[in-house]
């Protein structure tokens, strides 16, 4: 049992966003039915499927992670008789996820106000660059766009380069996953009211409330907190530095972790009472500070550092790369890398952050080829005949 059971999703999305977020409803165990136009199918599909080694028989990285455990029906939803096999479908589901851009729903009559009257307990949610109101709910936006105009670029990267965007998607996944904790609240306000609604997810929104507190220090102060790449504007030491095989993060917040690190470095410049005790001294002298102790950092190996700071409660780690990240034995305990098998072919994906120890949510189904379950959920969800399906096959419906 997952805790999503019995919970049936429609999946109209597209590309990381909206996709990323039926991936975790899925994996917390919901049915998910993913709707694509007949002979080319979503827009994922095209996304790695010609890459050498990104993809098993034509199936992109995209679609064999995020479409995992998912049903593929293949529907034409701007021909009447395919928006009518969508509506019965409707009147079977209980959340309906899209991530078209606005106004496109209400163009094809599946909007909230049109499926509402399908079905009244229906949860739709919308997954938008800006949102379904407000000046700017039309411009075109991806996950770059998102984080440039939320502010966070401004304070990413180098504090002598140009803004930079963060190397891992943002934009797109925290769109996707406050997608998932409005369907969520949604589905348990409809277990009190009875009641089905709309949830509005903007990625724009979820940009902005990243900032929190940072945004509540401006709001009272009126100073913005500077550009300063790996470093932070309240602590130090607080950053990067290159110890002799790799780069270490090191992010102190307390004056008795500043006084550990500077022990185990074992510079008598940097035993200094004042500055051992005062958090305010150091943040002034940053750059003095973190000359001592860059040149005492880059006398270690990485190893070695480490181990001596991790025992006194340094916040400290390795910066890894992908490679070093994906083959650590803390994620791998906690199986956040598993294995999964297509046409015959085992590989490796990432798996649920998500920890239930009641309701575990650890295996995943595999992904669908374009319109593989179309004759099977048609017939056993809406009674459809063979006779009739191959009609709807012939009209190019599904």
């Amino acid at each position: 049992m997952k805790p999503l059971d019995g919970i049936r999703l429609i999946d109209l999305t597209h590309m990381l966003a909206g996709p990323h977020c039926t991936m975790m409803l899925t994996d917390l165990g919901a049915e998910a039915i993913m709707i694509e136009p007949p002979g080319r199918g979503a827009a994922t599909r095209a996304l790695y499927a010609n890459t050498p080694d990104g993809n098993i028989d034509g199936v992109g990285a995209n679609i064999l992670t995020q479409s995992r455990g998912k049903k593929s029906v293949t529907l034409d939803l701007k021909a009447p008789a395919g928006l009518e096999l969508f509506y019965a479908l409707v009147q079977t589901a209980d959340v309906v996820v899209n991530n078209f851009s606005p106004g496109v729903t209400e163009r094809l009559k599946i909007d909230y106000a049109a499926l509402s009257k399908v079905n009244p307990r229906i949860i739709t949610c919308s997954i938008t660059g800006f949102g379904l109101t407000g000046p700017h709910r039309d411009r075109a936006a991806f996950d770059m766009v998102a984080q440039a105009y939320s502010g966070g670029m401004s304070i990413t990267g180098d504090p002598k380069g140009e803004p930079m965007r963060a190397g891992l998607p943002f934009g797109d996944m925290v769109g996707g996953l406050h997608g998932v904790i409005g369907v969520l609240a949604a589905l348990q306000a409809r277990q009190l009211s009875g009641q089905g609604q709309d949830v509005d997810i903007s990625m724009l929104d979820g940009q902005l409330s990243m900032w929190n507190h940072i945004a509540t220090y401006y709001f009272l102060s009126g100073v913005q907190q500077p550009h300063m790449g790996n470093e932070h504007f309240l602590h130090m030491p607080y950053g990067v530095y290159k110890a002799r095989d790799m780069y270490i993060a090191i992010a102190t917040v307390t004056d008795a972790q500043h006084r550990s690190v500077v022990e185990v470095l074992d510079n008598p410049r940097l035993l200094d009472e004042q500055t051992s005790l005062n958090r305010q001294w150091r943040v002034s002298h940053r750059d003095e500070m973190n000359a001592l102790i860059r040149a005492e950092v880059a006398k270690w190996n990485a190893h070695d550092l480490l181990a001596a700071l991790q025992p006194l409660g340094v916040p400290c780690a390795p910066v890894n790369s992908m490679q070093q990240a994906m083959e650590d034995p803390q994620g791998l305990s906690r199986r956040m890398v598993v294995e999964q098998t297509f046409h015959g072919r085992t590989f490796k994906m990432l798996g649920n952050p998500i920890k239930l120890c009641g309701t575990p949510c650890e295996d995943f189904g595999p992904s669908p080829m374009l319109g593989e379950h179309t004759r099977e959920v048609l017939r056993e969800l809406l009674g459809k005949t063979d006779a009739e399906l191959d009609d709807y096959a012939a009209r190019g419906v599904i």
